[in-house]
């Protein structure tokens, strides 16, 4: 093993980490080597702070461009976006590397099928709704996917095998989303395997790193993309590469837009953009006073109502400039499981460890500014995060339908 790497586990603690190493064949050796050279280190040092809160700094509510203002320039905007899309300036990044099991798939999310007399995959739906966009512009749109380790074969040949349901597939790349290592409570690195450390996906605002590490900025400046539009696989209604959006967001000289819902109650469970110590930034529902949800401005209206949907575009050449920042880390408590010293696999029933994960709302604060875009709820938002219930299956469905999409 490399000294370096030694001299990383010895300096850590970690030496457990070794406990399989002269047992295994050739493979399995730079295989665990490979994993521990690409640790990042840093992550260890945040679990002896990760409970000691920085606090948030001065919150304020954001200006929203609101449904009313985007119809009265409708037109300007999406002439804009539809410019700037025939140019060539404009990508999609589909954030598709989780799995669909609180669905009952056993697969990528994406391969779920949400039809009812038919089959209708949520990627069949995303590609058609990005489509209608190809049509109106005339031009393609470089469309990138996200996948993760535990679906990226699966996804690539679901994709192959349906033709990318009409989609040109010249103009669809596929990268894997890094990984991150997890911990127990005594802060050693966990192991799934003998030559295999206990992984997980990186958090959603791993993607960026992860499409840059995957060789594919460098494709996207050569192919004179200056604006990526982020978005989730779980939400079947969204407009993706929307030229309203981003002709506003050109327009109005802002170097990232997010969509927003207006709340359905002052307590749902979303996200809310605002902004924090004169920055656009997300508070996380959990973190909303009471007052803050119940807050009303001059006009009657909720001041902190305006819930963001993961549908986000920013400036390529600003997200070069933050990838060189180190992002704020999430220590989160998870089941993870693991094999002990004697090499049995555990699958606990509660948290066992921490995993580290980024978030792409942080990345919104890493901006300069962000225009908080508006839509219409029942037009652009229909996540499908459950099988029955609140942003289910079920309500997607109503609300494809509703939408004049055959099911």
């Amino acid at each position: 093993m490399e000294k370096r790497i030694k001299e990383k586990l010895e300096g850590y603690g970690q030496m457990h980490l070794m406990e399989y190493y002269d047992r295994l064949d050739e493979a399995g050796k730079e295989k665990l080597e490979k994993q521990l050279s690409a640790v990042d280190w840093r992550l260890l040092d945040l679990l002896n702070s990760h409970e000691e809160s920085a606090g948030r700094g001065e919150i304020a509510p954001i200006e929203a461009v609101s449904t009313a203002d985007i119809d009265a320039k409708r037109a300007v905007y999406t002439e804009a976006g539809l410019e700037a899309i025939r140019a060539g300036k404009v990508g999609a990044m589909l954030l598709a590397g989780g799995q669909g099991t609180r669905l009952g798939c056993t697969g990528p999310k994406g391969v779920f099928n949400i039809g009812i007399h038919r089959e209708l995959y949520i990627f069949e739906q995303l590609f058609a709704n990005t489509l209608e966009v190809v049509k109106q512009a005339k031009a393609w749109i470089p469309f990138f996917i996200m996948t993760s380790d535990k679906n990226h074969d699966e996804t690539v040949s679901f994709l192959k095998e349906h033709d990318f349901f009409g989609y040109n597939p010249e103009y669809v790349w596929f990268f894997r989303q890094e990984m991150a290592p997890s911990a127990d409570y005594d802060h050693k690195l966990l192991m799934e395997a003998p030559d295999h450390l206990a992984l997980s996906p990186n958090g959603n605002g791993g993607w960026f790193s992860s499409f840059m590490n995957a060789g594919l900025l460098a494709k996207a400046k050569e192919m004179g993309i200056e604006w990526l539009n982020a978005f989730a696989v779980d939400n079947v209604l969204q407009k993706i590469a929307d030229p309203c959006f981003i002709g506003a967001v050109l327009t109005e000289n802002y170097v990232s837009g997010a969509k927003v819902v207006r709340k359905a109650d002052p307590e749902e469970r979303v996200g809310v953009l605002c902004l924090e110590d004169g920055k656009p930034s997300i508070i996380e529902y959990y973190e909303m006073t009471h007052e803050m949800n119940y807050a009303k401005g001059e006009d009657g209206n909720y001041l902190y109502s305006f819930g963001v949907i993961l549908n986000y575009l920013f400036r390529l050449d600003r997200l070069e400039a933050i990838a060189s920042q180190f992002m704020p880390v999430h220590v989160v408590e998870k089941k993870i499981p693991y094999i002990d010293p004697d090499g049995t696999a555990h699958k606990p029933e509660s948290p066992n460890g921490y995993k580290f994960e980024t978030l792409i709302l942080d990345m919104v604060h890493m901006m300069d500014n962000c225009l908080a875009y508006e839509v219409v709820r029942e037009h652009e938002f229909a996540p499908v995060k459950n099988k029955t219930g609140v942003d289910s299956v079920e309500s997607a469905r109503k609300l494809l339908a509703e939408n004049g999409v055959e099911l």
